[in-house]
């Protein structure tokens, strides 16, 4: 998603306080043992309607979580670089990928908004397209040997059809 997620981000916030939510700011949920009931963000793109349909079931309490991407994943990411099973122009390949993800150090790469209802959680989630690049970077690091430490607010190998 190419969209600005500052601005999806504070438009969000203006909407939950507008609309007497109350907004936990929690870490990712995307790894609860729960389903996760994803919302469709390409067919319904507008997060108000996610909101809406929270109301409409009675629920108040919205959790929000926002991704910042930080030099320290980058610095993580080449540390398992090192470890990784890479030819010597795999291994230049991929960290000139790496390096090429600090233009995008204190931006916002994704958004999450979630509820619980009978049992399930029901989210609407939407990450940039260059994190989708960087979640793929992680994974092929992950799949050459190298040991990548997912720390409790990443979002592994999450790709959403969503």
């Amino acid at each position: 998603m190419e969209q600005n997620l500052e601005r999806l981000a504070a438009e969000i916030e203006k909407y939950l306080n507008a609309e007497s939510f109350i907004v936990y700011h929690c870490m990712s949920r995307m790894n609860e043992s729960r389903q996760i009931v994803y919302w469709d963000h390409r067919r319904q793109p507008d997060p108000h309607r996610f909101l809406e349909c929270a109301q409409q079931v009675g629920v108040r309490l919205m959790h929000l979580h926002e991704r910042l991407f930080d030099a320290e994943q980058r610095e993580m990411a080449l540390e398992v670089l090192e470890e990784a099973d890479f030819t010597r122009e795999e291994r230049r390949d991929m960290e000139r990928r790496i390096q090429a993800m600090s233009k995008y150090e204190g931006k916002l790469c994704a958004v999450e908004m979630s509820f619980d209802f009978e049992g399930r959680i029901y989210m609407y989630a939407v990450e940039t397209d260059w994190y989708a690049d960087w979640e793929s970077i992680l994974d092929e690091l992950e799949a050459s040997g190298g040991e990548e430490d997912e720390g409790e607010d990443s979002y592994g190998g999450f790709y959403s059809n969503n």
